[in-house]
């Protein structure tokens, strides 16, 4: 299968410094958390993840998409949300198991540069044998708050542990993704440059996507 070399990994910032990162941006208020729950939460964390790498997330259920995605920023350049996916917040973990906490980990983030040219469809059965777990949609949001160099043209990624399932029971073609607007069609020229959330389909392969995944979750305690 064709696909490009992985790059090097972004290094994350301290478990404290990215609960001031989103206490600066007010995730915690739209969370219904206090800044001390973060900090408390990131200062207990640290020790026991000091070499492994790990985000800070807020469970989607409290920080929806929706919400998150303005936060984030290329250059003077806020992020956004694709018109044609007003429903991104009924994207829900789909092969992936969050921790039941508002606030949990996830371990050893990775773009998958070397998973570009794949369709979803064939990347996640790749992920799930190296023993990885695909990111949802919010905890690429969160990686690119505490990272925003995450993001670079034709090196961005989907964030396939998000699906969404329709009424009758089948799961919507479309998968989400982060990329950075070109300032076309819809998007408006005022946007170029931008961060994006938007979708490809499910049997789609792209050259500048790779597929976003990590080693773990745990939650509070871990």
């Amino acid at each position: 299968m064709p696909g490009t070399a992985s790059a090097a990994p972004v290094l994350l910032p301290s478990l404290d410094a990215q609960a001031e990162r989103l206490i600066e941006e007010g995730v915690h208020e739209i969370a219904g958390l206090s800044a001390t729950e973060i900090r408390a939460f990131a200062a207990a964390a640290g020790p026991l993840v000091e070499d492994a790498g790990a985000l800070l997330a807020v469970h989607p259920d409290r920080a929806p998409a929706s919400a998150l995605a303005p936060l984030l920023r290329r250059g003077a350049k806020p992020g956004f949300v694709v018109a044609d996916m007003a429903d991104v917040d009924r994207f829900a973990p789909h092969a992936a198991e969050l921790p039941d906490a508002p606030l949990y980990l996830v371990t050893g983030p990775d773009r998958g540069d070397d998973l570009a040219n794949w369709s979803p469809e064939e990347a996640l059965p790749e992920i799930a044998g190296r023993g990885r777990t695909p990111l949802v949609l919010t905890e690429g949001i969160h990686w690119v708050l505490q990272r925003p160099e995450v993001l670079e043209r034709n090196h961005c990624f989907m964030t396939i542990g998000s699906r969404l399932v329709k009424p009758n029971g089948t799961l919507d073609a479309r998968t989400p993704a982060l990329w950075i607007s070109n300032g076309t069609g819809r998007d408006g020229r005022e946007r170029r440059d931008a961060p994006k959330v938007g979708w490809c389909w499910w049997g789609n392969r792209h050259t500048w996507l790779g597929f976003a995944s990590a080693t773990a979750r745990s939650g509070p305690g871990a």
